[in-house]
């Protein structure tokens, strides 16, 4: 009696486990065919100038979408070729789209602390790493031998709507779930110190000189459950549209 009583417990237990499993499957592939469909719409913000080559973001359309729009960021040989949005914190965006309907997918946001005008001594910009790899999902591809070493993939683009801005790769690295990376403001003695300890903690020697006149430019994503990926890059050209 003691024996069936537990096998019917160990059968309730699987079935119980086995449907909490496809309820999660279903809600995970559901939010990932919703983020799928709203880059899709939002590409369609994008021309391409036949000249140059270059994209030609529609920020009026975007804004229609989201107020929060504040510029489009692109990393080379990686999936991340998004708008991106700022909110009056940095929790909102980590469950909602930029449609603003909640989704675990979240979207790309730039810190609540950052000034919109890309002057802060430190932005940060995040962003989870889905494993469909959309979102951030592709930053790592920066700890790899293979984006390192193509030098075109060191250069990050922020297009905003009245200027393009162009950052330079000097450090990438995974590291400990920490607040100091994500630093904003210093004064001189810090941030000089914020610099060497950046530099020093990649995984690569970009050979990038980096002042406590630059303007950094920090990307931050989950590498695993303890872990984070960071990328830091230094402003090198502004270019009005």
């Amino acid at each position: 009696m003691k024996k069936k009583i537990f096998l019917i417990c160990i059968t309730i237990i699987f079935f119980a486990i086995l449907i909490y499993s496809l309820i999660h499957i279903f809600f995970w592939y559901k939010e990932n065919t919703h983020t799928t469909e709203l880059i899709e719409e939002i590409n369609e913000s994008i021309k391409v100038n036949d000249e140059t080559k270059e994209n030609i973001i529609d920020f009026k359309k975007l804004k229609s979408k989201n107020k929060n729009t504040i510029g489009w960021l692109k990393v080379k040989s990686t999936k991340i070729d998004y708008p991106f949005v700022q909110y009056k914190d940095n929790d909102y965006y980590l469950n909602h789209s930029f449609d603003n309907k909640y989704s675990s997918a979240g979207w790309v946001f730039m810190d609540y602390r950052n000034n919109n005008n890309f002057i802060d001594q430190n932005t940060i910009i995040y962003a989870h790493a889905r494993k469909d790899k959309t979102m951030f999902g592709t930053l790592k591809n920066t700890l790899t031998k293979k984006w390192y070493k193509n030098k075109d993939n060191h250069i990050i683009t922020i297009n905003l709507e009245n200027e393009t801005l162009y950052y330079q790769v000097f450090s990438s690295y995974h590291i400990k779930t920490e607040d100091y990376y994500i630093t904003t403001s210093f004064n001189e003695k810090e941030f000089n110190r914020f610099i060497n300890t950046i530099k020093k903690r990649s995984v690569y020697n970009y050979n990038v000189d980096v002042t406590i006149d630059d303007y950094i430019l920090t990307l931050s994503t989950c590498y695993n459950n303890t872990d984070k990926t960071v990328v830091h890059a230094k402003l090198i050209k502004r270019d009005l549209n």
